[in-house]
């Protein structure tokens, strides 16, 4: 269940009579729990309560108590012994007429509210369906409440209007839901002349049965679209000549309202009883967006996008700036006008901008330093310079688009309340302004410059409609000197393999013509590329979140020389953290911050999550695309090892159908067959799986000179037929061809003398090091893997190592959240210092301790000893002998342990750009005919 779908559930729960007997069980069944689980409870299979309550193991203890004992039931609850033995979170006492509970493993305020209010602390139980994100719900709590009745008004009147839910009129649905939420917020802050007027009004005129609700609605839509010499050639009723005149395009163009059935009335109600002067604009936007769009319904009220992620992006972007600006300006009257001045002609612009939550948490933080301003000047009922028109967003939806814009008007008005007054702020908030901020379309086919002109160009445009016309045609003078622009915001990621055709053809757009490879880019490249060729013609920064793909691997020199070229440098980013939504069921996707601009910042900041969850800052002389402070480079795939290392090979490739292939069972079956030759051809096969799970397979491994003597072996006979079928129906010519030689591997890329270290090719990104081991000659290697065949043993030292995984994280990138191992990109470029005999036999010595401790552990996996839950501690000596290779390797490439993973990319990064330095300079000497 979502957050909404409890909130409902719970609701209706309080609005039934209360039932002592069948409370626990009701409410627990609100929480998600399953019938299943509820019988075991009820029979008492389950269920430890000592006191006659309902008590459910590590999550909560429920009784009902007599009439008044509330607090001492409650009491009796905590000190119950059973509480403590089963680890209950929570404690709930109630008598139908009052409610209290408590969260007993944290500081959290108990609740204490009458019974039918408890819905209203709904976020305060959702760990219960593990939904742990619970202090974000408590502060939207409303907005859940809200999207989860405005959903099922949505969907009622789609069900009674069909027509209203095709492609051809869903935008006019979307509108309709626009003015509705527009109405309820402002009936119930006075804007309506208070007194629920607009729910009052629909619920006096319209007939019970619903019959004529539609006609009511019209009528209200229609008369807050017309000034008053309109209403009197019109002719407006009475009941509804009340309402003001609202323009702003809201309520512009038709006023048709979809027919209402009783349950659609009923709902428009309930809606209308809700306290809409808490909406949190800043938020409820991504969560109601999700009522217009099918595929995000089964997320509803998970779209929240948190405040302080937000601001990861704003502050370092331009508000950090301001507020600095702020505090150096002191009581400087001349300096707080300049700074007024200044933040007056400031736009922000998201080419991406969904509901606008982007916008609205620059705006209401640009208004809150504007306050603080105008109270130092002795000011501080003045009206606000910071027009909503400055606030820019491109967005592909058209409801998305629509709450933007609505959203940010809501702000507005907030702001105006907040820091001049409930008078001053109704006294100026209508008729609205018919100026249009938000565009809809799709931001990398539209013209960027056209919806958020250069300042200073004295550009005026001309429009009718603000929802639905494009900002090119608006009526807006955009002829403010000296202004900044920033853009933001969190676009599509989308990597190549998920896109559309019509997105592959939108980063064609982009691309075509001046990257190469540019098919393998991620979506939100293309927003990179775009703000960057923005910032050549006007004065610019930009800061995206994206996922970490577009700073690792082969993005990298795809992307980031075309962004240098436009002269645009790193200015800020933050490294990888999770960008997380309300759902139990979605941790959050691991996402990067980068701000780019081609105007030079003395101070680059790099920020990061340490292992506390804290965020560190760091002052950089230069953040390069892989956001390491050190110079801007890219690496490139290398096709040798290069010197002192041996070469890493992809494993071997059989393109068999699984007919070469012996699963243990059948390897176990062949000592009972008595069938030597098959036995005498097996071979271990090992792949990453196999090697990190300590599953066992095996392979046939034939050579050439031995397949007469293989064929004597009927199983094999039938096996090798069986490849031959398969390769002969392959599409590929070159499978085919070995359909002439069924018995050996299609790629063979090489076996071992005496021993194989095999490396993955994925592996888990929690794990401290990458998992690589030690197999005997007999081994065959997977393509799943790569292999080393009989290199020294100090080889596996540095593959086990901090350092090595910090650069392949690096530079090699991830697949989904896994290491994505790279033998060219990953092993051959890793900075190796030239090696002594000594440091070859410490780290030998240091390999050995690894590979025994592993062997001491036997026969736990790699997964199980490499779980970072449990390796420490379950598997110490292990770690120990992992610590000591970390510290081996570490002085042999600065003399001390590194300080964290930052120093250590940092100075590989700066080993790798001296090595191409030398490079260069040996190049230079052959080409002049020198001598190295």
């Amino acid at each position: 269940m979502n957050a909404v779908e409890i909130e409902e559930a719970i609701s209706a729960l309080a609005e039934q009579p209360f039932d002592a007997s069948e409370f626990p069980f009701a409410f627990l069944t609100a929480f998600g729990n399953k019938e299943t689980t509820i019988k075991r409870l009820r029979k008492g299979e389950s269920n430890k309560s000592d006191l006659g309550g309902v008590l459910q193991t590590s999550n909560i203890h429920i009784a009902v108590s007599a009439p008044g004992e509330v607090g001492n039931t409650l009491a009796a609850l905590r000190a119950s012994p059973a509480t403590a033995r089963a680890k209950a979170r929570f404690i709930l006492a109630t008598d139908g007429d009052t409610l209290e509970a408590e969260d007993l493993t944290t500081d959290d305020p108990p609740v204490a509210c009458r019974y039918a209010e408890f819905p209203d602390h709904f976020g305060f139980f959702l760990p219960l369906a593990g939904i742990t994100t619970v202090k974000q719900i408590r502060e939207s709590s409303f907005d859940i409440r809200a999207t989860g009745r405005l959903n099922r008004l949505y969907v009622e009147l789609l069900k009674d209007n069909p027509e209203w839910g095709t492609s051809e009129r869903r935008a006019d649905m979307n509108h309709f839901m626009a003015r509705l939420i527009f109405c309820f917020f402002a009936e119930d802050t006075d804007i309506f002349g208070g007194n629920r007027r607009f729910t009052t009004t629909i619920e006096q005129m319209s007939s019970r049965d619903s019959a004529n609700t539609h006609e009511v609605i019209e009528t209200l839509f229609g008369t807050m679209s017309m000034t008053n010499a309109q209403r009197e050639l019109a002719k407006v009723p009475r009941w509804a000549d009340m309402f003001p005149y609202v323009n702003g395009g809201l309520f512009s163009g038709s006023t048709e309202v979809p027919r209402f059935s009783r349950i659609a009335r009923s709902y428009l109600l309930n809606i209308g009883a809700l306290d809409w002067t808490q909406i949190n604009p800043d938020i409820f936007g991504s969560m109601i967006q999700a009522v217009a769009d099918e595929d995000e319904r089964g997320a509803l009220g998970m779209h929240y996008t948190s405040v302080p992620n937000i601001l990861k992006v704003l502050n370092p972007l331009f508000l950090d700036d301001l507020r600095e600006q702020l505090q150096e300006a002191g009581d400087n009257s001349r300096k707080l006008l300049n700074l007024r001045n200044r933040m007056a002609k400031i736009r922000v612009f998201d080419p991406a901008c969904g509901s606008g939550n982007f916008l609205v948490i620059a705006y209401k933080e640009m208004r809150a330093i504007e306050a603080k301003l105008n109270e130092r000047r002795g000011e501080p009922d003045r009206r606000s310079e910071i027009p909503l028109t400055n606030f820019r967003g491109i967005e592909l939806r058209s409801f998305p688009a629509e709450i933007a814009r609505l959203a940010l008007i809501i702000a507005e008005f907030q702001c105006d309340v907040l820091y001049r007054g409930q008078k001053e702020a109704l006294a100026e908030f209508l008729p609205l302004d018919a100026q249009n901020w938000i565009t809809c379309g799709n931001a990398l086919r539209l013209d960027w410059l056209s919806i958020c002109p250069p300042t200073g160009t004295g550009v005026k445009f001309q429009a009718d409609d603000l929802f639905h016309t494009p900002i090119n045609q608006a009526q807006i003078d955009f002829d403010n000197e000296g202004g900044e622009t920033y853009i933001c915001g969190n676009p599509p990621y989308l990597g190549n393999k998920l896109q559309s055709d019509e997105q592959k053809s939108d980063l064609g757009n982009v691309f075509e013509g001046r990257i190469e490879g540019w098919k393998s880019l991620d979506y939100v490249a293309a927003w990179f590329m775009r703000a960057a060729d923005y910032g050549t013609k006007t004065s610019a920064a930009s800061a995206f979140v994206t996922t970490n793909s577009l700073c690792q691997g082969q993005q990298v020199p795809l992307l980031w020389p075309a962004i240098f070229a436009k002269h645009h440098e790193i200015i800020f980013a933050h490294t990888s953290f999770k960008w997380a939504n309300l759902a139990s069921y979605n941790a959050g996707v691991t996402v990067i911050i980068v701000g780019i601009s081609n105007s030079d910042r003395k101070r680059r900041k790099l920020y990061s999550i340490d292992q506390d969850g804290l965020t560190q800052e760091k002052i950089c002389n230069n953040i390069n695309p892989y956001l390491v402070d050190g110079p801007n480079l890219v690496i490139e795939s290398k096709r040798d090892a290069g010197r002192g290392r041996a070469p890493m090979l992809f494993g071997n490739m059989p393109r068999d159908g699984g007919n070469l292939i012996v699963t243990q069972e059948e390897f176990a079956a062949t000592k009972t067959q008595r069938d030597d030759v098959f036995a005498k051809y097996l071979r271990r096969f090992v792949g990453s799986e196999d090697f990190i799970q300590g599953k066992s397979r095996y392979c046939l491994w034939i050579e050439k000179s031995q397949h007469q003597d293989a064929l004597r072996s009927a199983q094999i006979a039938k096996r090798l037929d069986a490849v031959k079928e398969v390769r002969l129906a392959s599409k590929a010519g070159s499978t085919r061809d070995y359909a002439r030689a069924p018995y050996r591997f299609v790629q063979i890329q090489g076996t071992a003398k005496v021993s194989t270290i095999i490396v993955p090719r994925h592996s888990s990104e929690r794990r401290s090091y990458l998992p690589v081991g030690l197999l005997d000659a007999s081994a065959i290697i997977a393509d799943s893997a790569f292999a080393i065949y009989d290199a020294p043993l100090w080889t596996l030292s540095l593959i086990a190592s901090r350092l090595h995984l910090v650069w392949i994280a690096a530079v090699c990138g991830k697949l989904k959240t896994d290491y994505r191992y790279s033998n060219t990109l990953g092993w051959n470029t890793f900075p190796l210092p030239r090696l002594t005999a000594k440091n070859e036999a410490d780290l030998n010595e240091s390999a050995t301790s690894i590979l025994l401790a592993r062997e001491s552990y036997y026969p736990a996996s790699i997964s199980e000893m490499y779980d970072p839950d449990e390796m420490s501690r379950a598997f110490p000596s292990l770690q120990q002998a992992h610590d000591r290779n970390d510290e081996i390797i570490e002085r042999i490439y600065i003399g001390r342990k590194f300080k964290n993973d930052t120093e250590r990319l940092e100075k590989l990064f700066a080993m790798y750009a001296d090595d191409q330095k030398g490079g260069q300079r040996r190049e230079a000497m052959v080409t002049e005919g020198g001598r190295i």
